[in-house]
């Protein structure tokens, strides 16, 4: 899966480590909010009412629904919902039984847009690359600084204290998946704004959840 497991929040001062759950986790839902991507669904389980952040999904009020590949995090803050959860969980959804309470089924609303590719001309300067260089060439970029220039198209704010943005230049194939690339920023972009990212090139990158990146870049710097 290519797009990003709704961790979208930012870490407390009282931050716990996450605690793995292997079983499955039922439960009816009472409450859902979409904000910047992601879907949190607010549920009645065997264990009483607990707070859950998946994917963006077409999910409602009412609906029986199973949280797989769970895990739950302590004490986070969702800056798209200024909202602190002392305990929420994060997983993939799995099956999904439609409830009968059609008054309360509301429409999903993401702020996550695409756009097409289009060429961009390649960064110039130190350890500039394309897009498809990157990726072709991650093992050996590995732990490596990088410059590209490219076409923000997607963006998603706020995840773990940190945004994220698509970038593609043109170069590669959406065959291979060569032709984009994920960076993380602290800075701000829009989708169509063409920035050039300077940062270092990271492989393997599991976020949990079965979430894995091949290749991004992290800790980038984006300027015009």
């Amino acid at each position: 899966m290519r797009f990003l497991m709704a961790i979208c929040l930012l870490v407390s001062t009282a931050f716990i480590p996450a605690t793995a759950s292997a079983n499955a986790i039922k439960g009816t839902v009472l409450e859902v909010k979409n904000a910047a991507g992601y879907t949190y669904l607010r549920l009645k389980t065997q264990r009483g009412e607990t707070w859950a952040a998946i994917n963006l999904s077409p999910v409602r009020i009412g609906d029986q629904v199973t949280l797989e590949k769970a895990f739950e995090m302590q004490n986070f803050e969702s800056k798209a919902l200024q909202k602190t959860f002392p305990k929420i969980l994060f997983a993939e959804l799995g099956n999904t039984t439609a409830g009968t309470n059609k008054a309360a089924m509301q429409p999903i609303a993401s702020t996550t847009q695409a756009i097409a590719d289009s060429p961009v001309a390649k960064a110039v300067g130190a350890n500039a690359r394309t897009v498809a260089e990157i990726v072709k060439q991650s093992a050996a970029l590995k732990d490596k600084p990088v410059l590209v220039r490219g076409k923000v198209v997607k963006y998603n704010a706020g995840i773990m204290g940190k945004n994220w943005v698509h970038l593609r230049d043109g170069s590669g194939s959406e065959a291979d998946g060569s032709n984009d690339i994920l960076v993380t920023t602290t800075q701000s972009a829009k989708v169509s704004d063409v920035v050039t990212v300077q940062g270092v090139v990271r492989t393997n990158k599991d976020f949990g959840a079965g979430y894995v990146y091949q290749v991004l870049i992290e800790d980038a710097k984006l300027k015009p």
